[in-house]
């Protein structure tokens, strides 16, 4: 192997119908007190959901360049259970609950040894670039619906 194809980002993985992606927390992820501020698990869903996609060959880059389209959220609902903190280490498990014609709704959940810290669910809506939504690319919705049995919708 090269160190090209070595230097490449962690994506994460798939098991039992889900994808995990680890998660490291930085100082720049926590307020004073050390605890992992609110917001940032917005930002935790965020990667582990764009990897997720990327792993199933939905390359959001290109086709936005592209002027094709892009994912917007259009709905984000969060739990806090339990604090995180500096230095630990997370685990973002993502699945699909729903997935329809031009928007895909994720179940989130951030663990630590097996705990449940945060709970979400977020709904990405795949708009045009007049913000309009439009309907998935095809091959990515075959991927999506192929993977753990979520829903669908038309």
């Amino acid at each position: 192997m090269t160190f090209a194809e070595l230097d490449q980002p962690y994506a994460g993985r798939f098991a039992d119908g889900e994808h995990r992606f680890a998660v490291r927390i930085y100082y720049e992820d926590t307020d004073a007190g050390g605890v992992v501020y609110h917001a940032n698990f917005l930002r935790f869903f965020e990667r582990a959901r764009t990897d997720m996609l990327a792993l199933f060959g939905a390359d959001i880059a290109t086709t936005h360049d592209a002027g094709e389209g892009t994912y917007v959220v259009a709905a984000a609902e969060l739990k806090y259970v339990r604090p995180a903190r500096l230095g630990e280490i997370l685990i973002i498990v993502s699945r699909f609950l729903e997935i329809r014609a031009a928007a895909c709704t994720i179940q989130q959940r951030v663990m630590r040894d097996g705990q449940m810290l945060v709970e979400g669910r977020v709904t990405v809506v795949f708009v045009g670039p007049d913000g309009r939504p439009k309907r998935q690319p095809a091959a990515w919705l075959e991927e999506f619906h192929s993977f753990n049995g979520a829903s669908s919708a038309q």
